[in-house]
């Protein structure tokens, strides 16, 4: 099942039916930070797979697929490091007045795992970061979008503090999708904040632009994460969501070197919003069908990252200049 040369355009992640994403930001007064929320529809099933070594989570736990509650009601990324995870009560309580959520006696309990990136002080204000209000604002904005929304990329919601390159280039938001040859659809929206570059900058080199790389010559250590929401159509159980994350993986090492490294946060979330059977008719089609649709979800991935890179402005506040990634990664 592979994808159809159709099907090869860039797109977005709110190409796959019911996704919606809202975005809020502040790029003045000390600030240069903001959110983005991912919002599926109802009975969204989701699971997560965190592999960067400093990561900035909220209730990833409650996504292994072992415990009670299958269910995603919405996904928050938010600039601001461990601060800005506050930003996902916003969005938990905007889920609850929507009557979002896991059902329990007397009300609902929305379900709204979140993953940070750091861009404290960016804009000059190390306590200038997002809060819950942003975070309900994300969420409402996200819920009044129509079917299929176009998605704004770049210097926007949880991208507009990102940078790349131990700080040298601005980072973004990008997305992307494709559609399979059996209809189902798969896509991406990332936050690129990587603490390396593009691949495309290193064919020749095997370390990136840490080779030779004197840590000396920066003031402090280089804090980042790259962050990604894989979304798809198709019937997935939580297991399968858990495996489809962790392959989506590929896709930011493929597009971003190094990754993954002991300063990145690097969090991939899934969700299936189990609108489209996949052929389960023998386990042999099973298994073709989840590889097919989890090798997708890692090309998404990648070209989600790299579209944020080409999406992202440059940007100077009082804590520097930010420019644009000078290179082709298209």
């Amino acid at each position: 099942m592979e994808a159809t040369e159709e099907s090869r355009a860039q797109g977005k992640i709110t190409d796959v039916p019911g996704i919606r994403v809202g975005h809020q930001q502040k790029s003045d007064g000390g600030w240069l930070s903001g959110v983005t929320v991912v919002l599926p529809p109802a009975g969204t099933v989701g699971s997560v797979d965190v592999r960067g070594g400093g990561p900035g989570t909220h209730e990833t736990d409650a996504l292994d697929p072992t415990t009670l509650v299958s269910t995603v009601d919405a996904v928050v990324l938010t600039g601001g490091s461990a601060y800005g995870l506050v930003t996902a009560h916003g969005a938990q309580r905007w889920c609850e007045e929507q009557g979002r959520g896991f059902a329990v006696t007397g009300g609902v309990v929305p379900i709204v795992p979140a993953a940070a990136i750091f861009d404290l002080g960016r804009g000059g204000d190390f306590n200038a970061r997002p809060d819950a209000e942003m975070g309900y604002a994300a969420a409402a904005m996200a819920g009044s979008q129509a079917e299929g929304h176009d998605v704004e990329r770049g210097n926007v919601g949880a991208g507009t503090g990102a940078v790349m390159g131990r700080g040298k280039y601005k980072g973004g938001v990008g997305t992307a999708s494709v559609t399979l040859d059996n209809g189902v659809v798969v896509g991406a929206l990332a936050v690129v904040n990587a603490v390396g570059l593009p691949v495309v900058e290193f064919a020749e080199t095997t370390a990136g632009d840490f080779a030779g790389f004197n840590p000396r010559d920066v003031p402090g250590p280089p804090l980042n994460t790259t962050l990604a929401v894989v979304a798809t159509d198709a019937v997935l159980d939580a297991a399968e969501c858990k495996r489809t994350a962790s392959a989506a993986h590929a896709g930011l090492a493929r597009a971003l070197n190094p990754s993954h490294t002991l300063a990145d946060g690097d969090t991939v979330f899934c969700l299936a919003t189990g609108a489209r059977e996949l052929d389960r008719s023998t386990e042999a089609a099973r298994q073709i069908s989840l590889i097919t649709l989890q090798s997708a979800a890692a090309d998404v991935v990648r070209l989600a990252i790299l579209d944020g890179v080409s999406s992202a402005q440059p940007v100077t506040t009082p804590a520097g200049e930010f420019g644009a990634y000078p290179g082709n990664v298209r």
